[in-house]
């Protein structure tokens, strides 16, 4: 069983086109909570090309009334534009992501053997303001003792791989991530995973990939809602993240 938490990047990317708060963030966001989501998730950029600081404060309002609920933000801590959104609010988690200002999208995880004496402090100052910290990282590391040594508690694995696979037909290499989960669970890290997952992927992922923790998913969520309905695709979400059938 995993729990879902929402991205909602793509509400506000499509709120800014328009000088409107529509569709507003904080809404959607409180649709996807009273639907049974577990979570928000956020990717502030440095453009801010879709979440602004005004909806990392909303957001955080939101989210003290939903205290089962997790704010989880994601983002480069070397931004300091970034940290300051964490020191700001404190968010449940803080999902650290090695990308560039540039990059559409994140597309690979951490390579701590070049990064870990920089993070370690970065890290420490997220956990001594009470937010959890976990690391992006690609299924092939060998980095997850590396990980749990300079503080972080969880790892998410970037599962744009199993997504492209999956899609090509490949449905066995799944086993890939299995085997990246069971090692990083032997270093003393929880789980989580996100990117491309989707509604005809993530329950293949859920079956196969254990223990996952979490699950952030946005981009497939988002479009499916414009079909089924925000609180319809929340529901099936989140069927499929705790491994159920209907």
């Amino acid at each position: 069983m995993a729990l879902l938490s929402v991205n909602v990047n793509k509400v506000a990317t499509l709120r800014n086109t328009r000088a409107l708060d529509v569709p507003s963030v904080v809404r959607c966001a409180t649709t996807c909570l009273e639907s049974g989501a577990r979570g928000i998730t956020i990717h502030p950029r440095p453009d801010e090309r879709h979440i602004r600081p005004r909806d990392v404060d909303e957001l955080a309002a939101l989210l003290r009334r939903y205290p089962n609920a997790e704010f989880n933000i994601e983002g480069n801590p070397y931004d300091e534009k970034w940290m300051n959104h964490i020191r700001r609010v404190r968010p449940t988690q803080c999902t650290l992501v090695p990308d560039a200002p540039e990059q559409s999208t994140s597309d690979h995880g951490w390579p701590l053997a070049e990064h870990a004496d920089r993070l370690r402090p970065l890290i420490a100052e997220m956990n001594a303001l009470g937010c959890r910290v976990s690391l992006f990282m690609d299924h092939d590391s060998a980095d997850w003792p590396t990980a749990r040594a300079i503080g972080a508690a969880r790892v998410e694995l970037y599962t744009e791989p199993y997504a492209r696979h999956f899609a090509a037909g490949d449905l066995d290499f799944v086993s890939h991530f299995a085997v990246a989960a069971r090692r990083a669970a032997d270093a003393g890290l929880k789980v989580n995973a996100g990117h491309d997952l989707s509604l005809e992927n993530l329950p293949h992922f859920i079956e196969h990939v254990r223990p996952v923790a979490e699950v952030s998913i946005g981009h497939a969520l988002i479009a499916d809602a414009l079909e089924l309905g925000l609180t319809e695709t929340v529901r099936r979400y989140i069927i499929a993240a705790e491994g159920m059938t209907e």
